[in-house]
């Protein structure tokens, strides 16, 4: 029996109409993403249909994840379902994005595996398959991602136990020791490697989990000839710190220090998309000068970022100096945080409504030095750096994709624009006022590990400008919206209700209760577009929190890139990817 809820698009009709028995439900969400259930045994055939079939394609498989639903209260008409599987698409030729999902049965369930359609749904799947423990047919190797292969459950499992008290001490036997030592040994069958065959012998060679190369704990084993690299297989999890089942444990209020952890050097930039998202689904609208207090920040964020990138891309390929005056740089840049927001790197600053506090007394004068300072710096970067021919020599050419590989593994960012697309969504789809600002998307032309590195160079200069029309047009009124869900009732009137007591006290101690729904936020952010898909139960803290980062996407796309490149090559691909672990694994 197929249900229908709530309005329905052009997308959600032309799917119902070529697969008239495929379509179950129609989901009503509060982000207003087209968002249909399809049936498990039509799924592939739907997604290789939004994918190729239909006119404007959904090319990018941006994220795909899943749902523990058995504790699940407020479902609103949604088909019965023990695990549902997200699969969300973007097309950018239409600027616009659908939502499939699938419901699926019983304790141990399957589902098809999609990677043929989309390469980038290899680790995706792992990852389902490691937090909740969703089999996946066809994957060619399917194996834990983020977590020890000899965990025992599933984490995302609503029973699994989200806290170390909750469990039982830990214990090393001797039996079990020599079991993890064993692990040690590296067998190429277990990682997906291909049988070479008993005439050939490849040097099998580990970079990392504690190499300067890889820019934290991640490991990649290298097949190598001599030099030249046959294959490369990325081991990510040593960072793994489950951010997302954390969620689960937090009020909404309480969960956004967590949120500056995923990419740590994005600061406010984290907080950003998880506010948006729960203010989507509180129907929060937030002032226009919170929101251009948030754009600033953001972009502030976006220099000390990309000035890490600038430092450690020049020093990964041999440039010493860079990175001294670039963190020297960055240093000016926190000090004017840390004067606004009271933190430097994690200030946990942004709230659900606004931010935490007004601007200080003498902020533009910070800010105005700051925007005087900074354009003659980076004319000075760029002749020490990007025209530097050694830099040049060690970096184009290298760690190609062509715009199409882009799309199809799911990169985006710098590394989409990088090869010529102009796609940015603070210009494609703004949020938090950036249609009001005026600022050039950069793009490259070669989607090489040069122009990774110039498109970032030219976003400092884009971002100085949005800061400084910040400047200049700051407007006045709340930084706070003026909601329930946002905002507790002034202090001074809780000695004079009771009902005002009570609210001030729930709303300061537990938090807000959000209404059911789902919603996801995505942002431009430093590394590319980041994510956050909530679902609220109707409750203090989310049901769901699935956070979509972009360095997960990057890194599987390594082997693709490097094969057939030398060991130096892949230090300079790595370092023009602008990735941290804590994004990766979250």
């Amino acid at each position: 029996m197929r249900i229908v809820v709530g309005d329905k698009s052009p997308i959600i009709d032309e799917l119902q109409s070529i697969f008239p028995d495929a379509i179950v439900a129609v989901q009503p969400v509060r982000d207003n993403v087209p968002t249909v259930w399809v049936r498990q045994g039509s799924l592939k055939d739907v997604l290789g249909y939004l994918k190729s079939g239909i006119s404007k394609p959904f090319r990018t498989l941006f994220d795909l994840t899943a749902i523990d639903e058995r504790l699940r209260v407020s479902r609103n008409g949604q088909p019965e379902s023990d695990f549902t599987v997200v699969y969300h698409l973007i097309s950018y030729e239409r600027n616009e994005d659908v939502r499939v999902k699938v419901a699926l049965k019983g304790d141990a369930p399957s589902i098809p595996s999609i990677v043929k359609l989309w390469p980038c749904a290899n680790w995706y799947e792992r990852e389902v398959w490691d937090m909740f423990g969703v089999r996946f047919e066809g994957h060619p190797n399917l194996r834990r991602i983020l977590l020890p292969q000899r965990w025992k459950g599933h984490p995302l499992r609503k029973e699994h136990p989200a806290r170390a008290t909750e469990m039982g001490p830990f214990e090393l036997p001797d039996y079990r020791a020599e079991e993890e030592d064993s692990r040690l040994q590296f067998h190429p069958e277990e990682w997906g490697l291909p049988d070479y065959g008993p005439d050939t012998r490849y040097i099998f060679l580990n970079m990392g989990p504690q190499h300067p190369g890889t820019h934290g704990p991640f490991r990649i084993v290298l097949a190598l000839d001599g030099e030249v690299i046959v294959d490369a297989i990325p081991d990510i999890g040593f960072h793994h710190r489950g951010a997302e089942k954390m969620a689960e444990r937090q009020t909404w209020h309480t969960f956004i220090p967590y949120t500056d952890r995923i990419d740590y050097l994005g600061g406010v930039m984290n907080n950003l998309p998880y506010c948006m998202a729960v203010e989507r689904l509180a129907g929060i609208e937030v002032p226009d000068k919170a929101k251009v207090i948030r754009v600033m920040m953001a972009e502030f964020f976006r220099i000390a970022s990309h000035l890490v990138f600038y430092g450690t891309y020049a020093q990964d390929v041999g440039a010493m100096s860079p990175v001294f005056f670039m963190f020297n740089d960055r240093e000016r840049v926190f000090s004017i945080v840390e004067a606004i927001c009271g933190g430097r790197m994690h200030p946990s600053w942004f709230r659900i409504g606004g931010v935490a506090q007004d601007l200080p007394k003498g902020w533009e004068k910070l800010v105005g030095q700051f925007v005087k300072y900074f354009p003659a710096r980076l004319d000075e970067f760029l002749k020490l750096v990007m025209h530097n021919r050694l830099l040049k020599a060690r970096t184009k050419g290298i760690g190609v994709y062509t715009l199409d590989e882009a799309i199809e593994w799911g990169v985006t960012g710098p590394g989409l624009r990088a090869c010529g697309l102009e796609w940015d969504f603070r210009k494609d789809r703004p949020y938090s006022g950036y249609d009001q600002f005026e600022f050039d998307v950069p793009t490259g032309q070669n989607g090489d590990a040069y122009d990774r590195g110039a498109v970032r160079a030219e976003e400092l200069r884009q971002s100085l400008r949005i800061i400084e029309q910040c400047l200049k047009m700051m407007p006045d009124g709340p930084y706070m919206a003026d909601h329930p869900l946002a905002t507790p009732p002034p202090k001074h009137l809780t000695m004079h209700h009771i009902e005002t007591l009570i609210h001030h006290f729930l709303n300061v101690t537990w938090g807000p209760v959000i209404p059911a729904g789902e919603a996801t936020a995505i942002v431009e952010a430093t590394k590319g577009n980041n994510a956050y898909y909530l679902i609220s139960d109707g409750n203090t803290n989310s049901y769901r929190t699935r956070i979509r980062t972009p360095s997960f996407a990057h890194l599987q796309m390594i082997p693709l890139i490097i094969r057939g490149s030398a060991i130096a090559d892949l230090v300079a691909l790595l370092g023009s990817i602008d990735f941290v672990m804590a994004d990766v694994d979250r």
